[in-house]
This record gives C-alpha cells, structure tokens and sequence, in this order.
C-alpha cells in the first residue's frame, strides 16, 4: 500500500460516530483526518478553507446532518468541487438510498455498520478515484437501472420530495420539515401531496408503513 496520505474530511453531526469513525480508520495508516463537521454548513466551509481537493482526497459525508441536508451538501460538493470525491456514510439501507446518492454524484455509499476492512477498502478505492459500491448497492442500482423507464413509489420521487419524504417518515411536522429546508409550509404541504400520490399512501401513518416495507424490499 502507498505511504502517501489519504487527507479526509470526516462529516457527522454524532461525536460518539465520528470518534468510532476515527478509530476504524486509525487501522490504515495512511488515513489522515484532515477535518471534521457536524453540519452542512461546516462540511462546506471546511472544503472551501482547505481548498478543495488542494487539501482533501476524500469527504466522509453523512445523510442526516442539522443546518444542512447531506444530500444537497453533496449536490453544491459535486457542483463546485467536481474533482472532490464523496463517500456517503449513512445509516438509511442501501437498497433505499444508494441508488440516489450515487446518482447525485457521490462515489460510494456505505452503511455505518459496515465491517471495518470494508470501511477502509472504499476510502482507499474512492481516494484513489474509483467507485465503491457493495453487492447490495450494485443490486439496487441494477434493479433503478432496469426500472428507468416505468418508475413508481419512492424511486419517483424528485430529490426535494425524498427529502420531505424522509423526514415525514421520521415524524416531523409540515412547520418542521419548513423550517429545516427553509421552505414555506404550503410547499411543504404540496410536495406531501405528490409523495402520498406517487406512493399510494393516504396519510403519513401509512406513508411511514410503506416506507418501511420498501427499507425491507417489500414495498
């Protein structure tokens, strides 16, 4: 293996996941935290205060962070440092999430409760530029690929709704998500509406139903 470092930029709002992070990593040598974040705001600050990939080989980047999605963390990433690799790290399933974030431009997805030799492997694959998916992953990317041209449910979803989506299902209220997303309550309430639509859901209790039945592969 190369002594050249891997300088990585560790995001996740949990300090107790980010030193567990940390310690896995410690077990490659190479592997140099360069910075952390514990919100949107800060991953991206950071990146630019490092100058991008100047100062990073990698972003470790979590989905559910405060003052800032990961998911539109990793779009402005993916916009203005194209050449920045993003690892997304999340506990959300594969099947439900990979396929999106890969799709958004990230070069792996991988579930925190990942072995940590696998954990190592996909940042030496993504530092070095290639893309890291489990056989999960590989599977649910198959299967969006082969869906494209009749797509249902939350595979239809446009990014803003699976945002809404999300934190509907984690319950969070219209006035909430608003507030998070820094969108007005009756936007919240028709991205709600297109969600039930496109779902078959009538009400957000059945919504959280149907999303665990897709988390499982069932839906």
């Amino acid at each position: 293996m190369t002594d050249t470092p891997i300088r990585v930029l560790l995001a996740d709002d949990h300090r107790i996941v980010r030193e567990g992070l940390k310690q896995v990593l410690a077990d490659a040598p190479e592997v140099v935290i360069a910075a952390e974040a514990v919100d949107g705001p800060q991953v991206l600050d950071a990146v630019q205060a490092l100058g991008g990939p100047a100062g990073l080989d990698i972003v470790l980047l979590d989905i559910a962070m405060p003052g800032r999605d990961g998911l539109d963390v990793l779009q402005v990433l993916r916009r203005d440092w194209p050449r920045l690799p993003v690892l997304v790290l999340s506990t959300y399933p594969e099947r439900q999430y990979a396929v999106r974030c890969i799709k958004l431009g990230a070069a792996g997805y991988l579930n925190k409760g990942a072995d940590a030799d696998d954990m190592i492997a996909a940042v030496r694959k993504v530092a070095r530029g290639g893309v890291y998916v489990t056989p999960l992953a590989a599977e649910a990317l198959a299967t969006a690929v082969g869906a494209a041209t009749g797509r249902a449910g939350a595979e239809a979803l446009s990014h803003r709704e699976h945002q809404v989506f999300r934190l509907l299902v984690s319950g969070r209220s219209v006035s909430e998500i608003g507030a998070q997303l820094q969108l007005a309550p009756n936007t919240v309430s028709t991205y709600r509406a297109r969600i039930l639509e496109k779902t078959g859901a009538r009400n957000d209790v059945e919504l959280a139903l149907y999303a665990e039945r897709h988390a499982r592969g069932t839906a």
